[in-house]
């Protein structure tokens, strides 16, 4: 699974769901590797990793608990957001 295959779909949902709604990664993981957990369970690090990236450059939003987190400094469970024009 190519980076770009998964930065195109991570970009996909952030824009289906709108700045106000988030999603988990592990739908991306699941579009792109399917429903069994064999085939979208490898994804899930590259894809924390494009999503990460794609914080940095401003295009994907982190957050945990509701509220926006460092993407350089997170644990645990997160959900990822189209970025909200001020």
């Amino acid at each position: 699974m190519s980076d770009t295959m998964i930065e195109e779909k991570l970009l996909a949902l952030a824009a289906e769901r709108g700045p106000e709604k988030t999603f988990c990664p592990s739908e991306a993981a699941r579009a792109l590797g399917g429903p069994h957990p064999d085939g979208w369970g490898p994804l899930m690090q590259p894809v924390r990793r494009e999503a990460v990236r794609l914080a940095l450059a401003g295009r994907l939003v982190i957050t945990r608990k509701g509220k926006p987190v460092d993407p350089t400094d997170f644990k645990g469970v997160y959900r990822l957001s189209q970025p909200r024009s001020e």
